[in-house]
């Protein structure tokens, strides 16, 4: 092989990694590795003797999670293109299948165990949604931004899923889904007054599933009044805040928090942020937030350059990440400081839990892949483009002669 053949593949194959989108992505996931670690010891310790034991099993879902990052570098975008329509009945079936063969907990089926993981079947869903919608849009834009039928089609398929979601129940995966397709859909240039119309339209829907039932009504006025009630329904909240509280600005110290004590219950799922905001205080808050916002950024970053290279798919894809990894942020981060009623939803890359974790890792390797692919392309256009021009400059040189 010659070298200038060498050199083509390699380019071609191998491509510069977006920095600040795996560092923040890597500190994520070591910050939540961390804090696992401390807000879990005691429960551990209760539960199974060993105070490492919730920290080692995380442990093992991080390195998982990079090896299905890497793992999806290395797949094509053409192969999650072609196999989009595949992916989503895959989802589907897992939502119903969870229905039957799911373990309960705390009144949920969201869960099907596989041996010593269990399958949380709402994140494989985001996942594949995302990429289906993206290849909808890609086939259909004209239609999605010219027709009603355009913009519904895909929604309805996302209404499906988000029904077979709230059968689990899990609203929290309800909220991020449907605000993901629409999102993406707004983002793929779907007429405006269409979005808001509807928007309206899934908002009297929700206020109308909220009172149906007196729990869910309960859930919502004791988020507005949580010190109503503070033993009872505001009981997480109300501990949530006094972690906050008691962190202050500069944090009691990594490994200090009195809340993790058995106060604040889910502490090292999904209220670890307020025990990260207990230990770190403000600042290690704030460095949290910061880290995804450059998470999030960069999604759409990455996602943009993809676009003005012609590479629709592509960027739908990360447009969709991007805005998984900011709905589920910010509902998680919302309900830690009670800005939203309380919901089970973890926080991405950092809470304790093998399926977030591994899918997360799996989505920033999908980032990963459309960066490298589009920097291929914008590399060999400019090398045809530099090889033309000697070309005619040559031409020209011979036509002088």
């Amino acid at each position: 092989m010659k070298w200038s053949e060498w050199q083509r593949r390699w380019s071609t194959e191998h491509h510069v990694i977006d920095g600040w989108l795996l560092l923040s992505a890597i500190s994520l996931m070591t910050i939540g590795w961390i804090m696992v670690t401390s807000a879990s010891t005691e429960v551990a310790t209760s539960l199974t003797g060993n105070a490492y034991y919730y920290s080692i099993r995380h442990g093992i879902f991080v390195l998982m999670a990079a090896v299905c990052g890497f793992v999806v570098m290395r797949v094509p975008m053409v192969w999650w293109r072609r196999n989009g329509p595949t992916l989503l009945l895959i989802a589907a079936i897992l939502l119903a299948a969870v229905l039957v063969v799911g373990r309960e907990v705390n009144g949920s089926r969201r869960w099907i165990s596989l041996g010593p993981i269990n399958l949380q079947t709402s994140e494989v869903a985001k996942l594949f949604m995302v990429v289906y919608l993206s290849g909808y849009i890609e086939r259909h834009l004209v239609r999605v931004r010219t027709t009603w039928w355009g913009f519904l089609a895909p929604l309805f398929l996302t209404f499906g899923l988000g029904a077979l979601l709230i059968l689990e129940p899990d609203y929290g995966a309800t909220v991020v889904l449907l605000s993901t397709a629409m999102g993406v859909l707004l983002l793929a240039g779907a007429s405006l007054w269409r979005f808001m119309l509807l928007s309206g339209g899934v908002v009297v829907l929700g206020a109308f599933m909220a009172v149906a039932e007196p729990y869910r009504m309960q859930r919502i006025t004791s988020f507005l009044d949580p010190w109503a009630n503070q033993y009872g329904t505001g009981y997480q909240l109300t501990q949530a805040l006094i972690a906050f509280g008691r962190g202050g600005w500069e944090g009691l110290g990594l490994g200090n928090s009195v809340q993790k004590l058995f106060y604040l219950p889910e502490a090292h799922t999904d209220f670890v942020f307020s025990v990260l905001a207990e230990e770190l205080g403000m600042a290690g808050a704030v460095g949290v937030v910061i880290l995804f916002g450059i998470l999030i950024s960069r999604a759409f970053v990455v996602g943009r350059t993809a676009e003005t290279s012609g590479r629709l798919f592509s960027a739908y894809v990360c447009y969709g990440i991007g805005l998984v990894f900011a709905a589920q942020s910010f509902v998680n981060i919302a309900v830690n400081i009670g800005f939203l009623p309380t919901k089970g939803l973890t926080l991405p890359l950092l809470s304790y839990g093998g399926s977030s974790l591994i899918v997360s890792g799996a989505m920033v390797g999908l980032l990963l892949r459309v960066d490298g692919e589009t920097r291929a392309r914008r590399r060999i256009a400019a090398d045809v483009s530099k090889r033309n021009r000697r070309e005619v400059k040559k031409a020209e040189q011979g036509g002088q002669a």
